[in-house]
């Protein structure tokens, strides 16, 4: 376990991969839409690899989501995923598309599904790009895939987990509110790669004034 000890200078940078990823794609999707959107404080999470289903089932509320998923290439490695409700995802693609926030019982159009690829593509892109940017470092992803049902169905969708008991979980949350939209991106990194590029960071190299201490207090 001592390759997973990491500096306690350090210890933000963890903290500040979670935020900069969901504050990465906030920006984005604001880009796109037009509307006002946050991110949230963000969620770390150590859990064992069985619990990992229980988690997302406990923190989403409808069984019907739409969830875009990508494998990470490039350390840390590992996976992300998009987890947003049937509704919350018809009134994003609405209002891009400029036709009103209102939604109904109907499948999604043809228009409707082109626009969640884009989101999946820009949201996909936009939070590897903040990673990136903490970690100093380029990361090279699979091309974003989508899965519609509960969130042990988007588990199952992805096949090629990493043979460890134990999970890193980081929660994130982007809301819109001026349109009750509201996803949750859950970021699967390997735990030992990302302590590795850690290790490589120059402590000295990261100014005091641009660190915000670590909240780890939703940790579990």
């Amino acid at each position: 376990m001592d390759s997973l000890k990491v500096d306690v200078r350090k210890l933000h940078l963890f903290n500040g991969l979670a935020k900069e990823g969901a504050e990465t794609v906030a920006d984005h999707l604001q880009q796109m839409s037009g509307l006002e959107t946050t991110a949230s404080v963000s969620k770390l999470n150590f859990l064992d690899f069985d619990d990992v289903s229980t988690h997302l089932k406990t923190e989403t509320q409808s069984d019907s989501h739409v969830g875009i998923y990508t494998e990470l290439e490039d350390p840390p490695h590992g996976y992300l995923l998009f987890l947003v409700s049937r509704a919350e995802s018809k009134r994003l693609t609405n209002a891009m598309l400029g036709q009103g926030t209102e939604t109904d019982g109907s499948g999604f159009s043809d228009m409707q599904k082109s626009a969640i690829q884009e989101v999946g593509n820009i949201m996909t892109s936009a939070f590897i790009d903040g990673w990136a940017n903490v970690l100093g470092t380029t990361i090279a992803h699979s091309p974003p895939r989508f899965a519609y049902g509960d969130s042990e169905t988007m588990l199952g969708e992805i096949t090629e987990w990493p043979d460890t008991d134990i999970v890193f979980v980081i929660d994130s949350e982007i809301t819109a509110a001026e349109v009750d939209f509201s996803l949750t991106c859950y970021t699967f990194p390997e735990l030992e790669p990302l302590v590795d590029l850690i290790h490589g960071i120059d402590v000295d190299s990261v100014a005091d004034a641009e660190t915000a201490p670590a909240d780890f207090s939703e940790l579990v």
